[in-house]
């Protein structure tokens, strides 16, 4: 079994609970406006790689992994653009009795079978607005296969963490907000809400690759701004980080 692979890395603190051997696969239907990482746009970009080869570095950070009380995540690009593989892996990585992560945009939730559900503890799902033709606008695809995967999340009792990427003059209009809280509140599955904060760390990988970065000159949001999107969130009894 082999699939597209970009990367992987040891990440503690923002791709799931504790320590983490992060994988990152190669290949995305979305253009976010804000994408930090465009060299992982096209699955032909990215390294073939077999589970087996994976899972022999997994293994060399395993103890390591467990006494941090962290775990293993796939992320992207995106994952279910790849979803035997991925799910291989997942059920793999389960095997070792290792903490299973994916990180989706949703967009190809119907990819993610029941078996590679079963295989994944805990889901970092990316909703980057509540307003279907603002998503549309960030990402170039519909809103909606987000929804119905975050739906079916919940009727799986899945653990999901929300993730909202906080752009100033795109995704902070408070309407916009209030109706991610509103939806994210009937979700009794999801655990956190990550607003987090856009930055342009990532312009440099469009600089090399001869792409314009949209954003470029789109600053982060400040502390206020940051304070005022996650008390909309915490109105509604929802934890944010």
């Amino acid at each position: 079994m082999t699939g597209s692979v970009h990367s992987w890395d040891i990440s503690t603190g923002t791709d799931g609970p504790g320590t983490r051997f992060v994988v990152f696969t190669s290949g995305c239907p979305l253009r976010c406006l804000y994408c930090q990482n465009p060299e992982t746009w096209r699955m032909r970009d990215g390294r073939r790689t077999t589970v087996d080869e994976l899972l022999r570095e997994v293994v060399r950070y395993r103890r390591f992994i467990e006494v941090a009380g962290g775990g293993f995540t796939v992320s992207g690009g995106e994952p279910l653009l790849q979803p035997r593989f991925v799910g291989e892996l997942l059920h793999r990585v389960k095997e070792l009795g290792l903490h299973t992560a994916l990180d989706t945009s949703g967009y190809l939730g119907a990819r993610a079978t029941d078996a590679l559900l079963a295989d994944t503890d805990l889901v970092l799902l990316d909703i980057k607005s509540s307003d279907p033709a603002r998503y549309r606008r960030l990402t170039t695809v519909d809103l909606e296969p987000t929804l119905v995967f975050a739906r079916r999340l919940a009727a799986m009792d899945k653990p999901v963490w929300i993730r909202y990427v906080l752009v100033p003059g795109l995704t902070d209009d408070p309407d916009d907000v209030d109706r991610l809280a509103s939806f994210v509140s009937t979700l009794r599955n999801v655990e956190r809400v990550e607003v987090l904060p856009f930055h342009t760390l990532g312009a440099v990988k469009y600089a090399d690759l001869g792409i314009p970065f949209p954003l470029a000159h789109t600053p982060p949001p400040g502390p206020d701004l940051l304070r005022h999107v996650r008390d909309r969130f915490d109105r509604r009894g929802i934890i944010t980080t």
